[in-house]
């Protein structure tokens, strides 16, 4: 007998490792490939100093204390950051589904049932001839009680469980990356329309300047209409002068109250006034935004880090589908009471029951479908080096592209506050030689006119030099590493 048994498990035990070889032996494979990180060792001519801008948070940053509340408010109230930060949530819970996978799996199980079988079958013709004891026979119908504790583990021996587990930790870094993204670019936007607000204000300060002045001048012409000393022409076309830029005026206007609203929404409120300080504007002084090392771009931004782990996700995606070619090997464990009756359920060893099972199970014919899934994790992890490889060159790019931007800026900015400054003089110098009848009306009309549109294209000028610095904050990655995020 003892013979017997070892022979049948040494048959079983070739017989596994045979089915192993013929499983594991046409298991497909593709090389992985590997993402170019390459960048060049500093911004065009720019020397190579580590100083960045970027490990700067954004309330020191950011002066202006009413620009500062707005953006704590906004990281607060924002709906996108908060549907994003549910979703960084869900990324976690995965990683405990993934984990408990690979751990044992114990369940309680309880169970009652009755079945009548026909006497002229083999069970009721086994049943007819059995007593329990003192000549009691079964129960007809046989009801049946059971009660017990049954364990299930599958041996992660290929570590297709683990490498689940972590992708789905690198997919919650991922999100974490994709939430510090979002802050970056929430603090970039709220940044930029509060200075697009400000800018607008003085536009608007100016055009009232100007209209003042305008003013005043159609007064004038106007008397030296009754004094014959100007035509009504000369009326009519100070007078429509007036009329343009009292409408641009309004448009102006219109503009701050869809700027003020699209705050508004960034922070999460209804529509109301946004406090601001736009005395001054002009004058403002910029700080320095340092550049520093292109290579600091990888750890800096967050859209490059998310793409990071994506790719580090891919891979693991990858091995876990070539891991699904290989058997799974399972044990599972039961122990327990069963009886057709309640009383006998604590009667033992008699209405005890256990068992154990080792089983080997692999795919064998028609493997199509974890083929395709291979192909598909493969063909995916080339996409995340591709998305990776995207998101550094995207970064680089910005980054060269503002700095340029910011040089052009400033030496634009300095022309026009020197043409504003001439015609700032011209204006008050052509009234008087029109009142002395020394110029032409059209002569002053025109003067007014590109006095007013150098001083608006000077604000656009300081406008766009505040939003170049904000995107250069925002390309070099800054922006998210703030407490309390």
């Amino acid at each position: 007998m003892n013979k017997s048994i070892s022979t049948r498990t040494k048959i079983g035990v070739a017989g596994a490792a045979l089915l192993l070889t013929a499983l594991t032996s046409c298991v497909p494979s593709r090389e992985l490939r590997e993402a170019n990180r390459e960048l060049p060792g500093a911004f065009s001519s720019r020397p190579g100093d580590t100083l960045n801008s970027a490990t700067v948070s954004w309330d020191t940053f950011f002066s202006d204390p009413k620009l500062r509340t707005l953006i704590d408010t906004a990281l607060v109230r924002n709906q996108e950051l908060n549907i994003m930060l549910q979703q960084v949530d869900v990324a976690q819970n995965e990683i405990r589904a993934r984990k408990g996978e690979y751990l044992p799996f114990v369940n309680v199980q309880a169970s009652a049932e009755v079945e009548k079988v026909g006497r002229y079958t083999r069970n009721g013709s086994v049943e007819e001839q059995l007593t329990i004891r003192d000549g009691e026979e079964f129960p007809d119908p046989l009801p049946n009680y059971r009660a017990g504790i049954v364990a299930s583990w599958e041996l992660d021996i290929w570590k297709k469980l683990r490498n689940s587990k972590k992708a789905a930790v690198y997919e919650y870094l991922s999100s974490v990356e994709g939430k510090n993204f979002m802050v970056t670019s929430l603090v970039a936007e709220i940044a930029s329309s509060y200075y697009e607000l400000v800018a607008l204000d003085n536009q608007l300060a100016f055009i009232e300047k100007n209209l003042e002045i305008q003013q005043n001048a159609l007064a004038i012409v106007r008397l030296q209409k009754q004094a014959a000393r100007a035509t009504e022409l000369a009326v009519k076309r100070f007078e429509a002068e007036v009329l343009k830029n009292q409408s641009h005026k309004f448009d102006i206007l219109q503009q701050i109250v869809e700027t003020e609203n699209r705050i508004n929404f960034l922070i999460g409120h209804t529509p109301r006034h946004i406090d601001r300080n736009s005395d001054q504007f002009i004058e403002v002084a910029l700080d320095t935004v340092y550049s520093g090392i292109p290579a600091q771009l990888l750890q800096n931004r967050p859209d490059v880090r998310r793409a990071e782990f994506e790719l580090e996700a891919a891979k693991l995606d990858v091995k876990v589908a070539r891991a699904n070619f290989y058997p799974s090997v399972g044990i599972s464990a039961g122990v327990g009471l069963e009886a057709f009756k309640p009383t006998f359920l604590t009667s033992t060893p008699e209405s005890l029951l256990y068992g154990a099972v080792a089983e080997l199970v692999g795919p064998l014919i028609n493997r199509n479908a974890l083929k395709a899934a291979y192909n598909t994790a493969n063909d995916r992890q080339i996409q995340a080096v591709f998305e990776y490889e995207k998101a550094i060159l995207s970064g680089y790019i910005e980054v060269a592209n503002e700095l340029s931007n910011i040089e052009n800026l400033r030496n634009s900015y300095d022309r026009k506050y020197g043409q504003v400054s001439a015609l700032t003089e011209s204006i008050d110098l052509s009234t008087r030689l029109f009142q002395s009848a020394r110029v032409e009306y059209l002569e002053v009309l025109l003067t007014q006119r590109e006095a007013l549109e150098a001083r608006i294209e000077l604000v656009e000028t300081k406008k766009s030099q505040m939003l170049a610095r904000i995107d250069l904050y925002h390309a070099l990655g800054g922006g998210w590493n703030t407490q309390g995020m």
